[in-house]
């Protein structure tokens, strides 16, 4: 798939959409500048005064950074405030109000069907399939759904939330191949550090319809910053970047990001990844026999999808002993579910001693 067909999926509209220069925008050289309207003092509060000038739209030494983590370019980066935004900007930049369709797997991450309602891009939806042993992508129906209901953006969440399977790799290029020229294919690895296949950037240098949604809000531990990542062709890139607000990277945040992929930091990440991975194994073989679970389905992310006789019991009990879980009845085939995300141990022991003792008292 060439750069013009790239192109093409993008609304006629935007293909030649200029955006906003910003004052960073050109690469000028200087030591006084006056070209931003900005205060010629740092704020008594930033003793360091690294707040004072903006920062720059797309940071190059974290895009060297993020680039090397993922195993692509530079240019196939765009830098933004968490997933969301990078979901927001496909939506906005491709599909056009009315007509180009978004598809999703409910149940499934619910910020892709509300960029698409704000987008009023039609909703087209294909079930997640349980299959007794997990909640998977029927991978031929999003095929013909795609095709027959002009879906423009197809999300697959893989691992999936928040149902934590995965889908094979074999599958994702099954879709992108049939949508070739028609959908980019959005693959959403937010909790890809916990699951063990492969990522799907591994298939972009033969899919130019397929994108890669990262993040480091998960693995690494940093969701208070903001940090999103979307890799996707160059040409698709460089079009979402003129379609972005200004200055998207706050330089403290870029400072911390920096810092958290130094090679001490990721070390410690991946340690905390196995660990987290071991806990997740262990929460799950324990719920199984817990009095009062009826499914506790694998996982490939972070947390489990685990269904009760009683959820809603279940869920007062947890919160009763000061532990928060997600509630999901509200989601598509989930009316008995709660997600769990996967804690320290001794956060894990307690909740397992909360289920446990609460159909013990029953």
């Amino acid at each position: 798939m060439s750069a013009d067909t790239v192109l093409s999926l993008v609304r006629d509209d935007l293909r030649a959409f200029a955006g906003y220069s910003s004052a960073r925008s050109s690469a000028l050289v200087g030591d006084v500048w006056l070209n931003a309207n900005e205060s010629a003092w740092s704020n008594p509060a930033d003793a360091q005064g690294i707040a004072r000038r903006y920062p720059e739209p797309q940071p190059q030494a974290l895009r060297t950074q993020l680039a090397a983590l993922y195993g692509c370019s530079a240019d196939q980066l765009l830098i933004g405030r968490g997933s969301d935004e990078a979901i927001d900007l496909l939506v906005r930049a491709l599909c056009q109000p009315g007509r180009d369709a978004v598809l999703v797997t409910p149940p499934v991450f619910g910020m892709y069907a509300v960029c698409a309602r704000l987008q009023n891009a039609p909703l087209l939806e294909v079930p997640l399939r349980d299959s007794g042993d997990a909640l998977v992508a029927d991978i031929d129906a999003i095929i013909a759904a795609a095709l027959s209901g002009n879906a423009k953006l197809v999300f697959l969440c893989t691992p999936s939330n928040p149902a934590g399977s995965s889908i094979a790799l074999n599958d994702i290029e099954r879709v992108a191949q049939a949508l070739e020229g028609r959908a980019l294919v959005v693959v959403d690895e937010a909790y890809g550090e916990y699951a063990d296949q492969a990522s799907a950037t591994t298939l972009l240098s033969r899919y130019d319809n397929v994108a890669v949604l990262r993040t480091l809000s998960k693995a690494h531990a940093l969701a208070a910053a903001r940090i999103g990542t979307l890799i996707a062709a160059p040409t698709l890139i460089q079009v979402l970047r003129r379609c972005q607000a200004p200055y998207p990277v706050p330089a403290p945040c870029t400072a911390l990001a920096l810092a958290a992929l130094d090679s001490d930091a990721l070390a410690v990440t991946d340690a905390r990844v196995a660990q987290v991975k071991a806990e997740r194994d262990r929460l799950y073989l324990a719920l199984q026999k817990a009095p009062g679970v009826l499914r506790a389905y694998p996982s490939q992310g972070n947390y489990l999808l685990v269904r009760f006789d009683d959820a809603q019991a279940a869920f007062d009990a947890l919160l009763a002993a000061g532990v928060v879980v997600r509630d999901q009845r509200a989601a598509p085939q989930l009316h008995d579910a709660l997600r769990i995300t996967i804690g320290s141990p001794e956060q894990n022991d307690r909740v397992l001693q909360v289920l446990t003792a609460r159909r013990a008292a029953a």
